[in-house]
């Protein structure tokens, strides 16, 4: 279960260039929420329609963003492509919700900080639910109590002048319902992810030094990874072009690429595509996880056998 857990919670906090990148994606939002709510937010002040409007203005972005960034995680296409190749058939349970784990986890930044930006300033919290408010809550009211109606219109200030007067009061009140919602939203989140960094530490089954290691080894093999395919695909497409034409057009630069790769194999077997698709799997010899993108899982037997 500790294996698991640490599992779960390295595929979200894996390096500082993931953190990086989930601090732009939320810095991008935070500039994009702003410039709709600038540039583009207009309530339509009417009963039935406020509430709709409101409410689509914070929630329809946030799932779109949701839904962008499960399609741009590569894990994603990892798990489509392991139930398509095996069918699930060998895919361990707890291995699979780590992963989904870490999709959704990185998914939710850039929802979680739209939602919780539009809940701070509060206008389409205003535009949703001002028609729902209660105008005996308002201070020295008229007996000539606002219906609805009049309510829906308060966002816009287009409000008879007999009620012109609370117009400020009731942005106030709606603001800080919408501002103590925000403001909740980013404690249980930070509390949250307090907890998970807890976890990470207290229930890994590597120490610091090796988690570090662990972290650069898995940053460097990507890298290696992309970069050897870039040029084990130009050295066959060159091959093919050459054996098409006679004679390839290289660089020279490329031709000096192309001729150190001695020892090239010229075909990749599919069971060894089907190695490196990435997604977490457990030996059932002994349930010792499957870590990385190629031999995934001697740091883990290291770390038992000693």
């Amino acid at each position: 279960m500790s294996a698991f857990l640490s599992e779960f919670i390295a595929l979200y906090f894996k390096s500082k260039d993931v953190m990086v990148f989930n601090g732009l994606i939320g810095l991008g939002t935070v500039v994009g929420q702003t410039a709709y709510n600038i540039l583009a937010f207009n309530c339509p002040c009417s009963p039935k329609k406020n509430y709709l409007y409101g409410l689509a203005a914070i929630g329809v972005p946030a799932l779109a963003f949701f839904v962008l960034g499960v399609m741009l995680n590569r894990n994603t296409w990892d798990v489509v492509s392991e139930c398509r190749t095996r069918r699930c058939r060998k895919f361990s349970v707890t291995a699979a919700f780590a992963l989904l784990g870490s999709i959704v986890g990185r998914a939710v930044v850039a929802p979680v900080t739209w939602t919780v930006i539009s809940l701070l300033r509060g206008e389409a919290y205003v535009c949703a639910f001002s028609e729902f408010m209660n105008p005996s809550s308002l201070d020295n009211i008229f007996l000539t109590t606002p219906g609805p109606e009049i309510m829906a219109r308060f966002p816009c200030k287009d409000v008879p002048a007999l009620f012109m007067n609370y117009s400020g009061e009731v942005e106030r009140k709606l603001k800080y319902e919408s501002q103590l919602l925000g403001w909740l939203l980013v404690g249980i989140i930070s509390l949250a992810v307090f907890l998970l960094l807890c976890l990470k530490n207290c229930c890994s089954p590597l120490g610091y030094h090796q988690e570090a290691y662990w972290s650069q080894y898995c940053s460097s093999e990507q890298a290696l990874f992309q970069r050897t395919a870039e040029v084990h695909a130009k050295y066959h497409a060159a091959e093919n072009v050459k054996s098409f034409f006679g004679f390839v057009a290289l660089e020279n630069q490329e031709k000096q690429l192309l001729a150190d790769c001695k020892g090239i194999k010229s075909v990749i077997p599919r069971l060894e595509w089907n190695r490196v698709t990435g997604v977490y799997m457990y030996r059932e010899s002994d349930n010792t996880p499957i870590y990385s993108r190629l031999n995934k899982w001697t740091m883990y037997t290291t770390e038992h056998d000693c």
